[in-house]
């Protein structure tokens, strides 16, 4: 039920509108597949449809769906950028995941994806700092701190390595 939410929602954006031929291109569905999920999404008060008519999300449809969509995007962003997984197996995968991950596990990649932009790697320890940036936020004067220790530790690893080749 939740894909078709978040198709529903992306056509809705992309179009204005949804249509039953629209969803089913959209989820390689039949039409008689996406007229039966629509009429247990509309039991449930999240679409609005009726025969030959467009089908709208209603408020409590939006909001579960714009949820879901955000899962996804976080998902698929965090397995794009962070774990460089191509486009089209992130995309599947975040769909995948979007309906298992917990709130406080994708609430948790959101800060691990924050953390990593605005601090960048800074040591070994660098898993520990994000704890403390988890419970904290940032703080620009600890990641200078620790980008600081991060460059003396790898200049010295370079000139040991330097002297090694000589």
């Amino acid at each position: 039920m939740e894909d078709y939410l978040e198709s529903i929602l992306e056509l809705e954006e992309a179009n204005n509108h949804a249509r039953v031929k629209d969803i089913a291109r959209k989820m390689h569905v039949t039409l008689p597949t996406v007229t039966s999920m629509l009429n247990t999404l509309r039991k449930r008060n999240l679409v609005n449809h009726g025969k030959y008519e467009y089908v709208k999300l209603t408020r409590k449809g939006r909001l579960i769906a714009r949820d879901i969509y955000r899962r996804h995007t976080i998902l698929k962003r965090f397995l794009t950028d962070i774990l460089h997984i191509d486009t089209k197996t992130a995309d599947t995968d975040a769909c995948r995941m979007e309906h298992a991950v917990s709130a406080d596990t994708l609430e948790r990649i959101v800060k691990f994806m924050e953390f990593i932009e605005t601090c960048p790697r800074g040591g070994a320890d660098w898993l520990k700092n994000f704890e403390h940036y988890h419970n904290h936020g940032p703080s620009e004067a600890n990641c200078l701190e620790r980008m600081k220790d991060f460059e003396k530790h790898y200049r010295t690893k370079i000139k040991k390595l330097e002297d090694k080749l000589k």
